[in-house]
């Protein structure tokens, strides 16, 4: 009895294993905060790109003044560049022409679309940007983000941006797949 009460003393004072059962309570943690940070740095790196995307697609829809459905494609491949080397096929694309009459009423002239498009129309334009008998290029851009770890909690997250510009030079028209002009203005 006086032994075993003795071993349970000794056992009681040795410190010797503390360092590894410290370890095995902290690593779970540790884990989980690098895991955490990467899939956050990620996901604002591809929220990032999607910014850069739409803003780039404005810019190049509005240096034009006449596009046809070949120079869509290359506008739409040139912005899905911007996303490597994330998967471009999780990324839907919109460009619309949008007219303003005198009346600041909004009209949407044309539309392309890449992937299926973005879906919700043209929205609210900001008021700051309602310019009387004026046109703007909008530039709508989602991806389907799916996080690598966090994809069991969180499931697939939708970013997105859009971008509104004001034509360079005149109003784009736009010639689609089926040989029919739409003029913006």
């Amino acid at each position: 009895m006086i032994r075993a009460l003795t071993r349970l003393v000794r056992f009681g004072r040795d410190r010797r294993g503390v360092s590894a059962i410290e370890f095995a309570l902290i690593a779970p943690l540790m884990v989980a905060l690098y895991l955490g940070c990467v899939e956050l740095s990620d996901g604002i790196a591809v929220d990032r790109k999607v910014s850069l995307t739409a803003a780039a697609l404005a810019n190049l829809v509005s240096e034009s003044t006449s596009l046809t459905s070949n120079d869509m494609t290359n506008v739409f491949d040139a912005a899905s560049a911007i996303i490597q080397p994330y998967a471009a096929s999780n990324m839907k694309m919109t460009v619309s022409c949008l007219s303003i009459d005198a009346s600041q009423n909004v009209t949407t002239k044309w539309t392309a679309t890449s992937n299926g498009g973005v879906t919700g129309g043209t929205g609210t334009v900001p008021t700051d940007l309602l310019i009387a008998n004026t046109q703007l290029i909008q530039a709508q851009v989602s991806y389907a983000y799916k996080p690598i770890v966090g994809y069991t909690i969180s499931g697939t997250l939708t970013l997105s941006d859009q971008m509104y510009m004001m034509p360079r030079i005149s109003a784009a028209s736009y010639t689609d797949a089926s040989n029919v002009t739409n003029s913006c203005t």
